[in-house]
Order: structure tokens, then C-alpha cells, then sequence
């Protein structure tokens, strides 16, 4: 599992000939060390201190929590639906059976690998909304990682999105590549409100 491995092993298989993992477990993880990003700053906003925002921290570290393991699910699920995509592709096309039978795996094999990023943009969502509740009431001595949780999660938005758009052409279905069109065009307003975040820091920080 690629949970269990060490960074170092991670990039090893990461920088090998090999289908996966690759650019979409990436996004995931980036997606991850977003949400842990967001974690941390919460519970260094723990505390007498900042008692009167207490509930909302709490809230905050629960579901930042919940996104960094389904972050790591998801760049687990992308390496999975890759290498399935890797094998539908080296199907026998000997005959019009074979050429039809390898084509409709393709097909299924490319919609399956569109949906952990898909479900990696919904998370990027979430975790920048974080990011917007965390900002005002966080402990300005980390409110730094906060932009840096925002960065994170526009860095798997955007390379979810592109993971996304290099197998549409692929995806037979009109339904579901219309749902996945939408998930692409929702990355914009992320990244929008990510740079916000990140800008408010700045100004924070005086930068």
C-alpha cells in the first residue's frame, strides 16, 4: 500500500518506467499534505487563547483529518486505475472481436481512471474552504502554512484537472463526460480562491 512506503520509496516509484504511480497519485498527495497542513495550524489554535472560536477549530481538525485519509485513498485508487488503463491498452487486437473487446475495455478503463481525480477536486474544494475558516481566527504564528495548505490544494486541483482532460477523449459515455467537464470547470474558482487565501497571508505577514 502506498501508504505504508517511505517518501524516498515513493519517489523511487515515482521516477521509474513504470504506469503508476504517476501525475494523478501526485495530485492526491499534494491534496493530502493540504489537508495535514490545514490540521496543523488548527491545533496550534487550541487552547485558552482562542476559546470563543473553539467548536469551529474542533470542526476544522476533524474534517482536515478526514480529507488527509482520503486524500492518501485517492492516490492509492488513481495508481490502481492507471495500471488498469496500462493493461486494457496491451490487449490482443489481432481481429474486429479483439479491436472491439480492447476498445470497450479502454473505454471503461479511462472513465474508471477519471474518478479519483474527479472525487480530487471535490477535496481541493473542501479543503481551501478550510483554509477560508482556519485564515481569521488561526494562530498567527503558522498562518503561514495556511497559505501553504492553499497552494498545496490548487496544485492537485490543477493536476487532477489535467489528469482528467487527457483521458476525456477516451471516456464513450456523453453523461459521464459531461459530469467530469464540470468537475474540470469548477478548478478555476479553486485556484481563485486560493490565491485569495494566499494573498490575505501576505498581507498578514506584511510581505
Amino acid at each position: 500500500m502506498m501508504r505504508d512506503e517511505t517518501i524516498n520509496d515513493f519517489l523511487s516509484d515515482l521516477a521509474a518506467r513504470v504506469p503508476a504511480p504517476g501525475g494523478g497519485a501526485t495530485a492526491a498527495l499534494h491534496l493530502a499534505q493540504a489537508a495535514a497542513l490545514v490540521g496543523m495550524v488548527a491545533r496550534y489554535s487550541d487552547g485558552p487563547k482562542y476559546a470563543e472560536h473553539a467548536e469551529t477549530i474542533g470542526d476544522i481538525v476533524s474534517e482536515s483529518d478526514s480529507l488527509r485519509a482520503d486524500a492518501v485513498r485517492l492516490a492509492e485508487a488513481d495508481a490502481a486505475a492507471f495500471s488498469q488503463v496500462a493493461e486494457a491498452y496491451a490487449m490482443p487486437k489481432d481481429d474486429a472481436d479483439d479491436r472491439a473487446t480492447r476498445s470497450r475495455a479502454i473505454a471503461a478503463a479511462l472513465l474508471a481512471a477519471c474518478q479519483p481525480p474527479a472525487d480530487g477536486i471535490d477535496l481541493a474544494d473542501r479543503v481551501v474552504t478550510l483554509a477560508e475558516r482556519l485564515l481569521p481566527i488561526g494562530n498567527r504564528n503558522v498562518i503561514t502554512d495556511v497559505a501553504a495548505a492553499a497552494e498545496a490544494a490548487r496544485a492537485g486541483a490543477v493536476t487532477a484537472r489535467v489528469n482528467i482532460e487527457v483521458n476525456l477523449g477516451g471516456v464513450t459515455d456523453d453523461a459521464e463526460r459531461q459530469d467530469l467537464v464540470a468537475s474540470v470547470r469548477r478548478v478555476e474558482a479553486i485556484c481563485d480562491r486560493a490565491d485569495k487565501v494566499t494573498a490575505a497571508v501576505r498581507t498578514r505577514i506584511g510581505a
